[in-house]
Order: C-alpha cells, then sequence, then structure tokens
C-alpha cells in the first residue's frame, strides 16, 4: 500500500512525493535510458512573451513565426501567455499615444499587442497584460514612476484592447524585485487596485526574484555572490509585501533560478507557506534558461529545469509558468538547444511533439 501523498507510476512502481523525497534518489527500475520517474514535476502551463528584449537576442519574428509558436505552446500544455512589459524605456509593444507624447517612445514596426491577442483568441489560450517598464525603477531603486506612467497605461490599454477580445483575461504587474524595495508596497497596490477595479475583477500577478547566490549582474562575469539572502531574512520581507499586497495581487511567480537547487525545497516550502496565509496563488517562474554558465543566456540543461519543476510541485505550487518559451523551448528558436530541450520535456511528460 502506498504511503500519504505518494503518487502510482505506471508498471506498479511508487514514488513518494513528500517534501523531504528526491527524485535523484530513486531505486526503481529503468525505462530504458531513463532511471529516473518521468512526469512527476508540475507541468509548464504559461509561458512569458518577451518582445521588448533586454538581455537576449531579438527573434526578427513575424506573425507567421508566432502562430507556429503558440501552435508549439499549446501542443505542450501552455495555456497562458504572459507579455512580459508592454515597452522598456522608449521601445513599446504597441502605438501608445501616451507613452510615445510624454515619454517620446518609439513608434513600434507592428501593434505586438494587437497580433498576441489574436493569437490567443485563434489558439483559445488567456493573455495576461504585462504593465510598461519605465527603466527609472533601475536606475534609481525607487518603483514610484511606474505608478505615474502605468495610470495612464492600464487605461489605454483596456479602453482599446481589453474588452474586445476574449483571450484577454488579466494583468502581470511587470516591475521586478527581490527584497524590500522603496514604494514597492504601495506601487503593486495601486496599479494592481486599478487594473482589478476597471477590468472587473480580472487576476493580477507579479514574479519577484530571490536574492540568492545566482542573483548576480546579467553584464558581470561573476556566476555567484556571497551576501545571499537567507531563508528565513527571505520570509520576514515577504511576510510585509503579502501583507501589503495580497488584496488586489491574486499570485505570486518566484523566480527560480537565483537559488541552488539543494536550496529550491527550503526557499519553495517558505513561498508557499506565505501565499497560503494570505490567501494568494503560488506560481513557479521555472526559468528554461541556464544561469550556470559564463555565456549569458542559453537553454537549459533538461536535468535543472526537471529539478525545479519536482521541486514545485512537492511544494505544491498551484502552476509553473516559464521565462520563456520562445528563445529557450521553441523547436523554431534561434537557439538549436530550445527545440532539443523541447523534445526532453515532451519525453519526460508524455507528450507526443
Amino acid at each position: 500500500m502506498l504511503g500519504a501523498g505518494a503518487l502510482s507510476l505506471p508498471g506498479g512502481i511508487a514514488f513518494a512525493a513528500d517534501k523531504t523525497s528526491r527524485s535523484d534518489i530513486y531505486t526503481g527500475g529503468s525505462d530504458g535510458s531513463i532511471v529516473t520517474p518521468k512526469g512527476i514535476g508540475l507541468p509548464i502551463t504559461g509561458t512569458f512573451l518577451d518582445e521588448i528584449s533586454h538581455d537576449i537576442p531579438h527573434q526578427n519574428w513575424g506573425e507567421a513565426e508566432w502562430d507556429a509558436d503558440f501552435a508549439h505552446m499549446k501542443k505542450m500544455g501552455i495555456d497562458t501567455v504572459i507579455m512580459i512589459r508592454s515597452g522598456y524605456r522608449k521601445f513599446i509593444t504597441y502605438p501608445s499615444e501616451y507613452l510615445i507624447k510624454k515619454r517620446h517612445c518609439y513608434t513600434p514596426h507592428v501593434d505586438l499587442l494587437d497580433m498576441f491577442l489574436r493569437l490567443a483568441d485563434k489558439h483559445g489560450m488567456k493573455f495576461m497584460f504585462g504593465l510598461y517598464d519605465s527603466g527609472q525603477y533601475w536606475d534609481t531603486g525607487d518603483m514610484s514612476r511606474e505608478v505615474e506612467d502605468n495610470r495612464f497605461v492600464i487605461d489605454e490599454v483596456w479602453e482599446k484592447y481589453g474588452s474586445k477580445h476574449p483571450s484577454f483575461g488579466g494583468w502581470y504587474i511587470s516591475g521586478e524585485i527581490s527584497r524590500a524595495t522603496k514604494g514597492a508596497i504601495d506601487s503593486f497596490y495601486t496599479m494592481g487596485k486599478q487594473c482589478k477595479d476597471l477590468s472587473g475583477g480580472m487576476p493580477t500577478f507579479i514574479s519577484p526574484w530571490i536574492d540568492g547566490k545566482k542573483a548576480v549582474m546579467a553584464a558581470g562575469s561573476s556566476l555567484t555572490k556571497d551576501d545571499a539572502v537567507s531563508v528565513q531574512q527571505h520570509e520576514k520581507e515577504w511576510d510585509e509585501i503579502f501583507s501589503g499586497i495580497h488584496d488586489v495581487v491574486d499570485a505570486c511567480a518566484f523566480q527560480d533560478g537565483h537559488i541552488d537547487y539543494d536550496e529550491l525545497d527550503a526557499f519553495f516550502e517558505v513561498n508557499k507557506k506565505l501565499a497560503d496565509r494570505y490567501g494568494m496563488q503560488c506560481w513557479t517562474n521555472a526559468e528554461s534558461f541556464d544561469r550556470d554558465m559564463p555565456i549569458k543566456f542559453f537553454p537549459i540543461k533538461f536535468e535543472k529545469l526537471r529539478l525545479k519543476l519536482e521541486a514545485a510541485r512537492r511544494a505544491g505550487y498551484d502552476k509553473a509558468i516559464t521565462f520563456e518559451f520562445s528563445h529557450f523551448m521553441s523547436p523554431q528558436s534561434a537557439y538549436i538547444q530550445a527545440g532539443h530541450l523541447y523534445n526532453r520535456y515532451c519525453d519526460y511528460f508524455g507528450i507526443k511533439a
């Protein structure tokens, strides 16, 4: 008889899915070349769409390529797409009258927001709109400026796009923080409330990063740092943040790439405990790029992605999303390794690629 919380696998193989279990100590029979259990991780059902690329190369896709990519996502089980930001500094995804006039942003070549919404409509996916990132927070450490710009952006987008597309299903508050940050609670609350009030309560979420040992500058040569946050301090700071935003932020998807693989369970357990305490959903942002290599950034080794998804399942997370399918997992990515990662993921979850 299986113990509480155990998973029954094909062939009568049992794997205990409690918080201390690890697939890398599995001792059952092999499945051809695969010696660990298949499909016990939390499946990825959402992805960011990064068309205002900051530190990864642009793929210069048109609508035909994006249409094909949405089909690949759908086959893998993705039901939610999130535009990671509607603009970054002067580059924007849609012809915003406010941003072009007030912030002197460049008029985009095509209306990417309209295209993504039409493709999400076509493929039966939920689309979540990522707010504008002025870049001022990264320069000053103060999130207050983001409220000023997004006050107009939220209204503009909802009026022009939100009520016209059945796929428009929520909002991503795109400011990325890791610790107690100047203006963060008030900014998240103000933007989250406006999004929900305007759209009749559509869900909102954030995707912060954990200030772990791998939280280093992308432009630097170091892969790790010494002054990583402890689990206890992480819990203390995020307890305060969640207490201030939970009324208007429905989910939190912590980025999972800044901590080491043997730290996943400890941090994930705290994240889930905090989310439950404040009635929020606990998602994971399962990064599909590798932070362990000196070349930034390439598709991640599948085994690393598997360890992260299995830890998310053990912690009882509600959903897994990724940054980001099109560059790092798509069969048509500029990186040939991405298509191989897609194949290994489909092998693991028993999906016919």
